[in-house]
């Protein structure tokens, strides 16, 4: 898939919560075009590609980009950092979808300039109204910087 034609970028390596995201939001209408990320270096990869040294052009970010904390290789909080401390990317919204209850982890993403902190509950259906919520908030409610 062609990284222009991404809308979210999910960042998830469980794949039980990666199944249950792309379901609430493909159920709802919500996002056609979702890339996921399994790790943390998989995420830094796409948004920042190897033979792209600046980042990516305007027209290649995703809209969005969903962002699990605990994370293999390179963790949510070291993601994060990097995108947001990028010209080319910081005005890209970066919201942390967690399960981590941890206050340190809230203020953490907060200092690092997180959009929005989310815990992922732990009941399907609220889940499911938690993902729906979020994509439609973040795709049709908000205005975009760029």
């Amino acid at each position: 898939m062609n990284s222009s034609e991404i809308e979210i970028l999910l960042v998830e390596d469980n794949p039980s919560d990666v199944e249950l995201t792309l379901h609430a939001l493909r159920h709802n209408c919500v996002v056609n075009r979702i890339h996921v990320a399994r790790d943390g270096a998989e995420a830094l990869e796409f948004v920042f590609p190897r033979e792209t040294h600046e980042g990516p052009s305007l027209l290649e970010r995703p809209k969005i980009i969903l962002l699990d904390l605990k994370l293999p290789n390179v963790d949510g909080l070291e993601v994060l950092r990097s995108i947001k401390s990028n010209d080319a990317t910081k005005l890209v919204p970066v919201v942390m979808l967690t399960s981590s209850k941890e206050e340190i982890d809230l203020i953490s993403g907060h200092q690092l300039e997180v959009d929005s902190y989310m815990q992922k509950p732990v009941d399907f259906a609220q889940f499911r109204e938690t993902v729906r919520h979020l994509g439609l908030y973040w795709m049709l409610v908000n205005e975009p910087l760029y």
